[in-house]
């Protein structure tokens, strides 16, 4: 099984291939050229570490006794005494950034993209300033333990089955309702509208110009007019005096 942007789970040729690039990654970074000169070692390297769904060393499993490591015999000798107590300290630090997440079918969830991907799913202008999130999405399916269906927009062009690691629950904001009618403001005159535009200048938008108007409201001094977009305000006041 697989999801979206978390090939980790592409299973076991993906797994192996990830082995092999970060230890090439590791070796040829000086000369990445050369790096058919190193598979060989890589070769070795693979098939002489412990896997924990083996129990064993592939070597082992194949041959039924350890290899010799370039000619030692004991390799318990070379082992470093503090290497097992440094590897708990880097897990430890990774499990303290990482949270157990589980969602429900009908939950909203946002979904996290990367910048040059997620245009089908939210289209915007400027790609450098992008949200890291988007949503909220409808949780339609859980697919095995850490993956979920999504019920993503029609025009979506990415898979709607996404990893946990990159989902995190949608949190509504909270909305005071109140019982006391007397609160609830019954004049139209409330309600603020132009009465006046007091300046007008152009700005660019988009390779062209748009037009800004400065409107002084119903009730306020000159002093607190505000500038507007003259389409949007035409658009929420066809019948204002201004």
């Amino acid at each position: 099984m697989s999801s979206a942007y978390h090939p980790q789970t592409d299973g076991q040729t993906e797994r192996l291939n990830q082995c092999l690039e970060a230890f090439l990654r590791c070796s040829v970074h000086s000369c990445p050229r050369q790096w058919h000169k190193w598979i060989f070692l890589a070769e070795y390297w693979y098939n002489t570490t412990f896997q924990s769904s083996l129990g064993h060393t592939p070597f082992e499993v194949l041959y039924g006794h350890p290899p010799r490591h370039f000619g030692i015999t004991n390799i318990q000798d070379c082992i470093v005494p503090d290497l097992e107590a440094w590897q708990q300290r880097m897990k430890h630090q990774a499990d303290a950034h990482r949270s157990e997440r589980q969602f429900s079918v009908g939950d909203l969830v946002y979904l996290k993209l990367q910048p040059h991907i997620q245009s089908s799913v939210a289209p915007r202008s400027n790609n450098k300033l992008l949200f890291r999130f988007y949503g909220p999405f409808k949780v339609l399916q859980r697919v095995g333990a850490v993956a979920y269906k999504l019920e993503l927009p029609p025009l979506s062009r990415i898979h709607p089955v996404i990893h946990v690691s990159q989902l995190k629950r949608h949190v509504p904001a909270p909305t005071e309702v109140t019982t006391d009618l007397s609160s609830v403001p019954t004049d139209p005159d409330h309600i603020r509208s132009p009465v006046a535009v007091l300046a007008r200048t152009l700005v660019p938008r988009a390779g062209s110009t748009a037009a800004r108007i400065q409107v002084q409201w119903t009730g306020l001094p000159p002093s607190l007019a505000t500038w507007e977009d003259e389409h949007d305000i035409r658009r929420r006041f066809p019948a204002a005096l201004a």
